[in-house]
C-alpha cells in the first residue's frame, strides 16, 4: 500500500499542477461586482462575505463587507469589532462614507467609541471633523450647556466641537466617561451643534483609502489584489488570466515554463515525502492516534466557526509570538480550570494579559465565546481582547493587562495590608461602571451579549480601579429582537447563578440572569463575604441577602462598621436595595441595567424597598467544578442562537 502511494504522488502532482496551470481565469470571471443594496455596487478593493469569506477573493483583506439581513445594506467591520453601515463607495476618489450602526437613527444617540482605524490602509477625509462626548460630569463650567436627553440623576453630560472645549477645564478628571466621534463638517455649524449632532451623527462620516502594503506589488505592476483563504496567502490576477503571488511582472515570458518547473518540483517532493514516511512509519502510526484525529478535527470546527460569524479584526497572533511575548511563560499572574495568565510585552511595548486555556479543557467553547464575542465589543467598562492565538491543540487569548488585578482579592480580604479596602464612594463608582458595561453588553453593542458568570474574580480594576467585565467564557450571543434565550444546558458560578438559569419554572433566561448575578456581586461589595458558603449547609445564618434585608427592614445600622459615617452608610444601604431589587427570584421583578443605573446614581430616598427574598438560597447540583455549563457535545451553530 505504502510503495502504491508513493507512486502514485508524483502522478497527482503532475496533473495538480498541470491543472493549475490551463485552470488560469480571467480577473472579470474571478472578480465580480456585488449588489447589496439598491444602487450601491460593491468591487474591487472591497469584496463580500456571504456567512464567511470565500475560499478565494479578489480585494484587500481587511475590506471584507457583510450584506446585512435586515435593509440589505453593507456592513463594515473595523477593529476590534465595531460594525458600520456602508451608505456609499466612491471608487473614483478612493472614499466610503461610513455610519455607525450603534448610534444609527437613534432619537438620543450616545457615543460608544472612536473610529479605530490601525494599520488598516485607510484615514479620515479632510471632510470630517471630531466631536468630543464627556458623560456623567459631576460638576462643569456655567457656559456649558448639558445634553438633556443624557442626563442621569445629578450627573450630566455635553458635547463639543473637539478643541472648542472651555478653555482651563479638565473633564477627565469630572466626567466618568470621555468619547471621540467622527462626522462630517457639513453637518456642524458653529452655533448649533446641540441641535446637529444627533443628526450629523446619522449621515455618518468619510474615510479616504490607500493601496494595502500587502497589494503594492501587483497594483504596481496593473495586477488585481486579492487572497486565498485556503492557503492563507496574497494572490495577484493578472491580465493574461493568470494568478500570481505577489505581481504580474515578467508573468508573460515564463508562462510556458511554469508547468515543467513544477512537475520537476512537485515529483522530488513526492519522492522526499514517500522516504520520510517510510524512515518514520513508526512515529507516524503514533500520530495518526485516535485522539490526534479528535484533537484536528475539533480544531477545524473552531477555525471553521469563526470563520462563519464574520470577519474577525483583532490580530491572530502565532505560538511562538506568544512564547516570545511572554517570555517563555515566565511570569504568572493566575491559573483556573480554564488554564493560566501569564504577563506579557508586545513587540508596541505594550503590557499584555496572556491566557493560555489547557488543550484538554472541552472542545473548544470557552474559546470561541471569548473571541467571537468580545471581539464585538469596545466600552470602557469591558476589558480589551488584542489578539488571540489557534495552533494545532494550542489555544490562548491576548488581553489589555489590568494592573489591580480582580475586585475579588479588595472585597473579601479587607484586613490585609497587601491590599486595603475600597472606601464606600470607590465601591459605589465600581458598581456603576459593572452596571455600564452589562448595560453595554445587553443593549449598547451590534448583537445582545449575554455573559453568565458575572462575579467579583471576573471583574478586572485598571490603574484608575476602573473595572471592567472580563472572561466571557460562557457567554452567549443573541439578536435584539428576542428576549429570552434558548439554552439546553445551566452555566454560571455556584452562589451567582440566577433560579431560572438552573429551573425553568422561575421563567425563561435572558438578560435578566444577569441582573441576579450581578446583583449577588454588590451584595458581596457591600458585606465583604461571599453571599453562599459553599461549604457550610444552607441556612438563613449563612445566606448574606437574608440577613441585609433585616438589617434594612429594622432600619438597623448596615454592616457593623463601627468608623463608617452617615453618608457611607447610606452607600451601603443603597447598594444593599439595589442587589436585593436584582436577586428577585422572578425575572420580570428584576430591574433591567439601565435602570440599575438610575437607582445606583440617584437619592436613596427614592428607592423602596424590595420583596424579601429566599430565606434559603437554591440548592445547586454539584459538577466537581465551580464553573459549570454543558455535559453534552457542544454545537457550533444552534446552541448558540438567541430566541429558537
Amino acid at each position: 500500500m505504502l510503495k502504491l502511494a508513493c507512486f502514485l504522488l508524483p502522478l497527482f502532482s503532475f496533473f495538480n499542477r498541470s491543472a493549475s496551470a490551463s485552470n488560469s481565469t480571467s480577473s472579470s470571471t474571478v472578480c465580480p461586482t456585488y449588489n447589496c443594496a439598491d444602487g450601491l455596487k460593491i468591487r474591487y478593493p472591497f469584496w463580500v462575505s456571504h456567512g464567511s469569506p470565500p475560499d478565494q477573493y479578489c480585494g484587500y483583506q481587511e475590506f471584507g463587507l457583510i450584506c446585512s439581513d435586515q435593509g440589505g445594506y453593507p456592513i463594515f467591520s473595523l477593529p476590534p469589532g465595531l460594525y458600520y453601515r456602508v451608505a456609499d463607495i466612491d471608487y473614483d476618489n478612493h472614499t466610503v462614507h461610513l455610519i455607525d450602526v450603534d448610534t444609527f437613527n437613534q432619537t438620543c444617540p450616545r457615543a460608544l467609541h472612536k473610529v479605530p482605524l490601525g494599520n488598516l490602509p485607510l484615514s479620515h477625509s479632510p471632510l470630517n471633523l471630531n466631536l468630543s462626548f464627556h458623560y456623567n460630569c459631576s460638576s462643569h463650567p456655567s457656559d456649558a450647556s448639558p445634553i438633556t436627553c443624557l442626563t442621569s440623576g445629578v450627573k450630566q453630560s455635553f458635547v463639543f466641537v473637539t478643541g472648542n472645549e472651555t478653555e482651563g477645564f479638565d473633564w477627565s478628571n469630572t466626567c466618568e466617561e470621555s468619547v471621540v466621534v467622527t462626522v462630517m463638517k457639513d453637518g456642524i455649524t458653529s452655533e448649533g451643534l446641540m441641535n446637529e449632532y444627533r443628526e450629523a451623527m446619522n449621515e455618518g462620516f468619510i474615510l479616504d483609502w490607500q493601496t494595502a502594503k500587502s497589494c503594492d506589488e501587483c497594483e504596481a505592476s496593473d495586477g488585481i489584489c486579492g487572497y486565498s483563504n485556503t492557503r492563507k496567502e496574497s494572490l495577484c490576477f493578472c491580465k493574461d488570466g493568470s494568478v500570481q503571488s505577489n505581481s504580474c511582472s515578467g508573468r508573460s515570458k515564463a508562462r510556458l515554463s511554469k508547468p515543467i518547473i513544477g512537475l520537476i518540483v512537485g515529483g522530488i517532493a513526492a519522492l522526499l515525502t514517500c522516504i520520510l514516511i517510510v524512515s518514520l512509519r513508526r512515529k507516524l502510526s503514533l500520530i495518526l492516534s485516535a485522539e490526534f484525529w479528535k484533537m484536528t478535527n475539533n480544531d477545524q470546527r473552531i477555525e471553521s466557526f469563526i470563520r462563519n460569524n464574520g470577519p474577525l479584526t483583532i490580530k491572530r497572533f502565532t505560538f511562538s509570538e506568544i512564547k516570545k511575548m511572554t517570555n517563555s511563560f515566565e511570569v504568572k499572574l493566575g491559573e483556573g480550570g480554564y488554564g493560566r495568565v501569564y504577563k506579557g510585552i508586545t513587540i508596541k511595548n505594550c503590557p499584555v494579559a496572556v491566557k493560555v486555556l489547557n488543550a484538554s479543557k472541552g472542545n473548544g467553547e470557552e474559546f470561541i465565546n471569548e473571541v467571537v464575542s468580545i471581539s464585538r465589543t469596545s466600552h470602557v467598562n469591558i476589558v480589551t481582547l488584542l489578539g488571540f492565538c489557534l495552533e494545532g491543540g494550542k489555544k490562548a487569548l491576548v488581553y489589555e493587562l489590568m494592573p489591580n488585578g480582580s475586585l475579588e482579592k479588595f472585597i473579601y480580604n479587607r484586613k490585609l495590608e497587601t491590599n486595603p479596602p475600597l472606601s464606600w464612594e470607590k465601591l459605589l463608582q465600581i458598581a456603576g461602571g459593572i452596571a455600564r458595561g452589562l448595560e453595554y453588553l445587553h443593549r449598547g453593542c451590534n448583537a445582545r451579549i449575554l455573559h453568565f458568570d458575572i462575579k467579583p474574580n471576573n471583574i478586572l480594576l485598571d490603574e484608575n480601579f476602573c473595572p471592567k467585565i472580563a472572561d466571557f467564557g460562557l457567554a452567549k450571543l443573541c439578536s435584539k429582537t428576542h428576549s429570552k434565550v434558548s439554552m439546553l444546558d445551566a452555566r454560571g458560578t455556584v452562589g451567582y447563578i440566577a433560579p431560572e438559569v438552573w429551573n425553568r419554572n422561575f421563567g425563561g433566561v435572558s438578560h435578566k440572569s444577569d441582573v441576579y448575578s450581578y446583583g449577588m456581586l454588590i451584595l458581596e461589595m457591600v458585606g465583604g463575604r461571599k453571599n453562599v458558603n459553599e461549604e457550610s449547609s444552607y441556612s438563613s445564618d449563612i445566606y448574606f441577602p437574608h440577613w441585609a434585608y433585616g438589617q434594612i427592614e429594622s432600619g438597623n445600622k448596615i454592616i457593623g462598621y463601627d468608623d463608617i459615617t452617615r453618608e457611607e452608610s447610606e452607600i451601603a444601604k443603597k447598594m444593599i436595595l439595589v442587589g436585593l431589587w436584582c436577586i428577585q427570584p422572578m425575572p420580570s421583578d428584576r430591574p433591567p441595567m439601565n435602570r440599575v443605573i438610575e437607582m445606583l446614581e440617584g437619592s436613596l430616598d427614592q428607592l423602596s424597598i424590595p420583596p424579601k427574598p429566599f430565606i434559603f438560597p437554591p440548592t445547586i447540583p454539584r459538577t466537581g467544578e465551580e464553573n459549570f455549563a454543558t455535559n453534552g457535545v457542544l454545537s457550533f451553530s444552534a446552541d448558540y442562537q438567541c430566541g429558537r
